[in-house]
């Protein structure tokens, strides 16, 4: 976790006596609209999809966190509630750190606040380079990338889709028929092999890795 690189093995001791963690299965609900948002959330390990839900009760992806994102931060600061929804897409391990003792661990360690402020400005930097790549790669290598790191999330080449392919649209910044689209051109191409809607079994990871 990038804000606490820098401490000591002491400090980071210290940080790890005061996580609380929590394991999610794939589907499993992890805060609702309303929840009071009192901890910051590190994603340890898995993929959870952060969604809002419209009148007529439809869902809209807002992003995806993976592994070594958080979320919450504003709890770090400030009480306030949930106005998202955020769900486990596959077997996810939570750490979370509540805001009492994450303020006090700013307190006697400074180098934290910086780091906290550092992952800030990395996150619009990576929001702009997001926007950037959607307007720039074509949507077959943005389609590659998730599904390799997706891959590596799983730890196996075969896998189920995490998300929806009108999420994963959204998420690559494209159509879902695009997405069924490209997924029959790898599959041609002999790069993955689809075995039922969502079941995909990469082939050849370097080739993906090339797109």
């Amino acid at each position: 976790m990038p804000l606490f690189s820098q401490l000591t093995e002491s400090e980071q001791a210290t940080i790890e006596s005061i996580v609380h963690r929590h394991h999610y299965q794939a589907g499993e609900t992890i805060f609702a609209a309303g929840d009071p948002m009192d901890a910051l959330m590190i994603v340890a390990s898995g993929q959870v999809k952060v969604f809002q839900l419209a009148a007529n009760g439809k869902e809209q992806l807002l992003y995806l966190l993976t592994t070594g994102d958080f979320d919450g931060e504003t709890a770090l600061f400030s009480q306030a509630n949930h106005n998202s929804f955020a769900q486990a897409l596959m077997p996810t391990q939570i750490c979370q750190i509540n805001r009492p003792e994450f303020q006090r661990l700013m307190q006697k360690y400074p180098t934290i606040s910086l780091n906290l402020l550092n992952e800030f400005g990395k996150r619009l930097t990576d929001l702009e380079k997001r926007t950037t790549k959607t307007a720039t790669t074509s949507v077959e290598s943005r389609l590659a990338d998730y599904l390799v790191e997706t891959a590596a999330q799983f730890e196996s080449q075969n896998f189920k889709l995490p998300l929806k392919k009108k999420d994963l649209a959204t998420y690559l910044g494209t159509t879902p028929e695009t997405i069924s689209r490209k997924l029959a051109e790898l599959e041609q191409r002999g790069i993955i092999t689809q075995t039922g809607s969502k079941q995909i079994q990469i082939n050849d990871e370097s080739a993906l890795e090339l797109l």
